[in-house]
């Protein structure tokens, strides 16, 4: 049978990576109470950061995207809406720089933008911790070392996310998603969960050196 181009090739999903204990039997519950305790403690801010984003933005309050998760199966994203949908005479959107608003800056700054991802992880889609779920595009553009990003659930927060965030290079944050696949541990995971609060809290690495947002993977230079 011949596989959807969205999902990577046999070989890329070749696991090399071994479960250990913490990962086959704890880390998956304790993600689901972790994702059950946050959303119950968290709606509150959820539903004001609802209203805000219809108020200020419009609809729909729920950005929504494609991304490529365990073993490259594609799922549903769910985030806040951060960005107008300005666009030019000819129909196209404007650049990310002109249609993240200030408001749209706060969110993304404070990470209120992510806490819909609860309900991804709640579903199973993603992790707690893990490497980030990226785009679709990008998934014929690795190479099959950093395809091993995807040999566990994309995070909500991950090993990169605490090291430089946006603001290192698409190398280095592969190496370092790779980096976590090989090292899970229980202790690694609650120590990037307390690293994230630090990196939230000190709003590092949210741009890229040369963009607002997070610059595109163009694919391998060599």
């Amino acid at each position: 049978m011949r596989l959807s181009k969205h999902v990577l090739s046999k070989k890329k999903r070749q696991k090399k990576h071994k479960m250990g204990w913490y990962e086959r039997y704890l880390k998956r519950p304790q993600d689901f109470c972790c994702a059950l305790v946050g959303i119950v403690v968290l709606f509150p801010v959820m539903l004001i950061t609802a209203l805000l984003v219809r108020i200020r933005l419009g609809a729909p309050v729920i950005f929504r995207q494609e991304r490529p998760g365990l073993n490259g199966k594609i799922f549903i994203l769910y985030k806040f809406r951060t960005m107008t949908d300005k666009r030019d005479l000819d129909g196209n959107l404007l650049p990310d720089a002109v249609r993240l608003t200030d408001f749209g800056k706060f969110l993304r700054f404070t990470s209120l933008d992510e806490l819909p991802e609860l309900f991804n992880i709640l579903r199973g889609d993603m992790a707690v911790v893990g490497p980030r779920p990226l785009l679709v595009k990008y998934l014929p553009l690795y190479n099959e070392h950093q395809a091993r990003r995807h040999e566990v659930r994309p995070g909500f927060t991950g090993y990169a996310q605490v090291h430089g965030r946006n603001a290192i290079s698409w190398e280095k944050r592969f190496a370092m998603d790779v980096y976590y696949v090989d090292h899970i541990s229980f202790f690694r995971d609650w120590s990037i969960v307390f690293q994230t609060v630090k990196t939230v809290i000190k709003k590092e690495g949210i741009h890229s050196c040369n963009s607002v947002t997070m610059e595109e993977f163009k694919g391998n230079s060599v």
